[in-house]
């Protein structure tokens, strides 16, 4: 990542905030609310996932997207609207958009154990028989992403001058995704729709996304002035940025940056590139009402009241994946 890159994209310290004095604690709450409200992306180090634990995944995952369509094909469900399991080639499109994306994927979600009857809203996540170390593995590396994304709400709350733990309760045993995504190798791009990519841009419908390093560059996301500048996670940090729920709430004070996966060049068009996002999700009732403390006579209110599971649901219909 170049040193310009470094200056777009800061880079924190997630120590600072769970382990730092008071000065670092409040350091790391501005800076981390100055990139949100600018650019709505940050690189976060010293999170919980460790790099053997995302490696296991990365191995786990490959082998999955490498079996045969009709083996992957078994555990894409009907009726789950593409919230657990396998989600097929070109099934989902972006917001706005026809042509599907090139890219299939594999849903993980919350597992609740604590008797919450909100278990009863949740399907059961779908394991794979030909890959059985799958599930262990992805289970332990949605709990270290979910405990990263709860520090980052406790930053992002006191940056917005709310209780610390504002959202502890509004994401405990949230609807959150883990996303093992593959871009498949495409052997005749000539074959594929002129407008075919990736990811068309987008916002993410969620909280906030933790997503661990990808395999290969093509992640791009949309500067204030228009410009397309790349990313990549580097081993050892995760990018973290806004969704369109947390927009919703701050009333646009916390920005959801638009973001992509573009082609590869046509020669290596037939490279996979492997990807795991963490979409953090709220409790399905929780309020996504601009918060009072981010409407002024400078900022009019700029969206209806409306719940995160209301949300979600008129999201999933715009992006293909319910009906």
């Amino acid at each position: 990542m170049s040193k310009e890159l470094y200056e777009e994209i800061p880079s924190l310290d997630l120590a600072d905030f769970t382990q730092g004095d008071r000065e670092a604690k409040e350091k790391f709450v501005k800076d981390l609310g100055r990139a949100y409200n600018n650019i709505g992306f940050v690189a976060v180090k010293n999170h919980f996932l460790s790099n053997d634990l995302s490696e296991k995944l990365y191995a786990a995952i490959k082998k999955f997207f490498l079996l045969e369509e009709g083996v992957k094909s078994k555990y894409e469900i009907e009726g789950l609207a593409g919230q657990r399991g396998y989600i097929g080639k070109g099934k989902e499109h972006a917001k706005g958009r026809k042509t599907g994306d090139l890219k299939e994927f594999f849903h993980v979600g919350q597992e609740v154990t604590d008797n919450d009857p909100i278990k009863s809203e949740y399907p059961d996540n779908v394991w794979v028989d030909e890959v059985p170390e799958l599930k262990e593995v992805a289970l332990e590396v949605y709990r270290n992403l979910e405990k990263t994304g709860i520090h980052m709400l406790r930053a992002i709350a006191l940056y917005l001058e709310l209780d610390e733990f504002y959202f502890d309760e509004r994401v405990r045993n949230g609807n959150s995704i883990l996303r093992p995504i593959h871009y498949f190798p495409i052997e005749n791009p000539e074959e594929v729709p002129d407008d075919a990519v990736r990811a068309a841009e987008h916002g993410d419908i969620n909280l906030i996304t933790l997503l661990m390093g990808a395999s290969a560059d093509g992640l791009q996301v949309l500067r204030r002035d228009g410009e397309w500048i790349p990313i990549t996670a580097l081993p050892d940090q995760l990018v973290v940025n806004v969704g369109d729920m947390l927009e919703r709430l701050t009333n646009k004070k916390l920005k959801s940056t638009i973001h992509r996966v573009v082609n590869p060049p046509k020669e290596l068009m037939k490279t996979s590139r492997f990807s795991i996002p963490f979409f953090m999700h709220p409790r399905s009732e929780m309020d996504l009402t601009c918060l009072p403390e981010c409407i002024d006579e400078d900022n009019a209110k700029a969206f209806e009241d409306i719940t995160a599971g209301e949300f979600l649901s008129q999201r999933l219909a715009e992006i293909g994946l319910k009906k």
